[in-house]
């Protein structure tokens, strides 16, 4: 499956723009990085406005994000078939995932197996030459994307959540040792450890909640409100989901 087209076309799938946003600290603790170092910002792409007309702000897009409590009950990671190979070419979601953000492309074998390649897991800026290393986490993880509304969801929608190869930044490939630390985490409980992802990381948060309308409760929101304040050029675009 071909995955993030890069065409002009397509400019309108979910993409982030993110510039100049970049986060110094003066300590190693992801959740108090200082204010980032003022710099010019690349102008946003489209016209703002409402969800998915084009270029929000961070604080403007974290706004859009629906108010709600999250409901944990009847969750179950089986709710959401996962690493499917919707398009049939023997590359389950997995395996394109990291097909795409190789940084140098691995050989593919027999049933999609991947051998060579090189990644840079972007929380915490490891290199990464082995793919068993790494682990495909989703930007909002499933048992939070299920306690934000997608309890309500049919099998079939959460399918589609769990395997969203269109928005470039749903699904991404980090070390096995990040992603598990994040665990269903939302950002008021955890961050990146690499402080220059920080804005990065909450611009892909916000969009992947405005993507699918999942909701936000209120230490999420002020969490992401907080970074907001530290990523003042970063600017989010998304495309809600089908």
């Amino acid at each position: 499956m071909t995955r993030r087209p890069l065409l002009p076309l397509a400019a309108a799938l979910l993409a982030l723009t993110l510039a100049a946003c970049n986060p110094q600290t003066a300590d190693d603790d992801p959740k108090q990085p200082a204010a980032p170092t003022p710099t010019t910002s690349a102008a946003p792409t489209g016209a703002p406005g409402g969800p998915g007309t084009g270029a929000l702000s961070l604080t403007d897009a974290i706004a859009e994000i629906p108010k709600g409590e999250e409901k944990r009950d009847g969750y179950e990671r089986d709710s959401f078939k996962h690493w499917i190979d919707e398009d049939q070419d023997g590359c389950p979601t997995r395996a394109e995932v990291l097909i795409e953000e190789a940084t140098t492309k691995p050989e593919q074998g027999e049933r999609c197996t991947l051998t060579g390649g090189v990644w840079t897991s972007s929380y915490d800026g490891v290199e990464v030459t082995d793919a068993k290393r790494l682990d495909i986490d989703h930007m909002v993880p499933l048992a939070e994307a299920w306690d934000s509304g997608a309890h309500a969801w049919s099998d079939e929608r959460r399918q589609a959540y769990a395997n969203d190869l269109t928005a470039p930044r749903s699904l991404i490939a980090v070390t096995a040792k990040t992603n598990r630390s994040k665990g269903d985490k939302d950002p008021a409980d955890w961050l990146p450890p690499a402080p220059d992802a920080h804005c990065t990381y909450a611009a892909d948060w916000t969009a992947t909640k405005l993507r699918w309308q999942l909701n936000a409760d209120d230490a999420e929101r002020t969490a992401l409100l907080d970074l907001a304040g530290r990523c003042p050029d970063t600017v989010v675009e998304y495309e809600p989901a089908a």
